[in-house]
């Protein structure tokens, strides 16, 4: 029994050397986005860490259907400024730019966010806004602060800022947790090895995988690494 729970728990040990990280520490993920997101219940082990997102987050499409090309340019690029301006008053809220990992966004930026709609005489830009997510939030909380953010920003001449109604959750860097999953696997192999007895052992496989994750509530994620567990008997 003392061999197998070592055995276990020596896991923890090798995964906290030092090894190159799937994603930076200061990446952030969009969780529905991502392409670690692919979630099997019948294939994802029950062990998993929970924890609260990093963010929320929504796109919000400036438009402008001015009919004079430049002077529609100009007032999106007001109202963009405005937003930046509004949203390093706000502190509550963000903006960035990406789909699957969303970087800064700032008014260097504009003349390469700002492009032809869909519609004639129409131009827009696509902005993420996101708002950091508090262990007392709700989701209604948490999406009110960007709605309100989206209402008080002053928008110039014919320019809207349409609110997408898709919402998404971030994770900041979530090979920081790997060993802390990881040790939740040991724990729990461990505590099977010593329900089968003295003369049975573990064997967990596939703890090189990167952390994965799927959303366990409207805030919540649940953090796993995709391992296989074996038991059998000692000396086979």
């Amino acid at each position: 029994m003392r061999n197998s729970v070592s055995s276990a728990l020596a896991c923890v040990a090798l995964l906290a050397a030092p090894a190159v990280a799937q994603e930076s520490d200061s990446q952030e993920i969009v969780v529905t986005g991502s392409r670690l997101t692919e979630y099997d219940p019948k294939e994802t082990p029950h062990v998993t860490l929970v924890k609260r997102a990093d963010n929320l987050i929504t796109e919000v499409t400036v438009v402008c259907d001015t009919r004079d090309l430049s002077q529609r340019q100009a007032e999106l690029k007001a109202t963009l400024r405005h937003m930046i301006k509004a949203a390093a008053e706000d502190k509550t809220v963000e903006l960035g730019l990406g789909d699957e990992v969303v970087g800064q966004f700032d008014d260097t930026m504009l003349d390469a966010v700002i492009r032809p709609s869909g519609r004639p005489d129409t131009s827009q830009a696509v902005v993420v806004v996101k708002t950091a997510v508090g262990a007392s939030d709700s989701f209604d909380t948490a999406s009110s602060r960007i709605k309100k953010f989206v209402e008080r920003t002053p928008k110039v001449g014919r320019t809207e800022m349409l609110l997408n109604d898709e919402w998404q959750l971030t994770i900041v860097g979530p090979g920081r947790y790997r060993v802390d999953v990881a040790r939740l696997v040991a724990q729990d192999a461990a505590r099977m090895a010593e329900m089968f007895g003295p003369n049975y052992g573990v064997e967990v496989k596939d703890l090189q995988l990167p952390v994965s994750w799927y959303q366990s509530g409207p805030l919540d994620l649940a953090l796993y690494i995709p391992y296989t567990l074996v038991v059998r008997p000692l000396g086979r």
